[in-house]
């Protein structure tokens, strides 16, 4: 089942961004209580999870910005696509990353963007699979600095 995260679902969801990110530093319990519960009611974030036999099993993050251009019309960004590793090659990430433009499209955004990591062939298959293509616009990134 494809569907849109509830507040019960951050242990899991904690879980598949650890597999993506393990050198990311642990957050506190009570800070990814916080955080989480301002996500579940923020209007420009929706988190997709593809649940099996009650497992989280892939999740992908969409973030809408609002805007003055194309109309006054939101653009979106998804990130965090991940899917834990015994639930590869199911089509799952194909599946939440379809859910998540969906989900866009019915919020009236007038693009959405992915940003990929440059040597991820295999993710950036997936990415044109559902309709993302390279070459339209070049993405640049700046990171903090490191505290």
């Amino acid at each position: 089942m494809i569907r849109l995260a509830n507040p019960e679902d951050l242990p899991q969801v904690l879980n598949l961004y650890r597999a993506l990110r393990p050198n990311d530093p642990e957050l506190k319990d009570d800070l990814s209580e916080l955080v989480w519960a301002e996500m579940m009611r923020c209007p420009e974030t929706h988190i997709v999870v593809a649940e099996i036999e009650g497992e989280l099993a892939a999740t992908c993050a969409l973030g809408l910005n609002k805007s003055i251009a194309n109309g006054g019309r939101p653009f979106a960004i998804i990130e965090h696509v991940i899917t834990a590793e015994k639930f590869r090659r199911r089509g799952l990430s194909q599946q939440v990353l379809e859910f998540g433009i969906q989900k866009a499209w019915e919020l009236n955004c007038y693009k959405v963007m992915l940003l990929s990591g440059e040597k991820l062939t295999g993710a950036h298959r997936v990415y044109e699979s559902v309709g993302f293509k390279a070459g339209i616009e070049k993405g640049f990134v700046i990171k903090a600095p490191i505290k």
